[in-house]
């Protein structure tokens, strides 16, 4: 069993940075696959990054590919998700998620463990 607990939500203007962190309770942290995916009102949830076991494999959306970054830190049981030059259409509910695999999966029916979500607001 893994829990997962989302912070560093907020409000921010278009063009700043935001940083999501993940935290997550057990201890084999380190065989899960970690992933944020996101939801804006009426929409479906979309996949924005994921990261594998060892951090060496990365997956990222095709709408966040050179402006967010993942990383995790094992020894934390932690993952963060930095998001630079923000844009209105960010704007979403952010869910963390895990599984325990060795790949990181991209789809949200792969992941068995979900956060509660924290809010991303972008301003125009």
């Amino acid at each position: 069993q893994v829990q997962l607990v989302e912070s560093g939500g907020g409000l921010v203007q278009a063009g700043g940075s935001l940083r999501l962190s993940c935290a997550a309770s057990g201890r084999t942290f380190s065989i899960y696959a970690i992933s944020w995916f996101r939801q804006a009102p009426g929409k479906e949830r979309t996949f924005v990054a994921a990261i594998n076991w060892s951090g060496g494999s990365i997956n990222y959306g095709d709408s966040v590919k050179g402006r967010f970054i993942l990383s995790r830190d094992n020894a934390l049981n932690t993952a963060h998700l930095l998001m630079n030059s923000l844009k209105p259409e960010d704007t979403a509910v952010y869910y963390c998620a895990a599984k325990q695999t060795f790949l990181a999966p991209t789809t949200p029916e792969s992941y068995d463990y979900w956060g509660q979500g924290t809010q991303v607001t972008v301003s125009s």
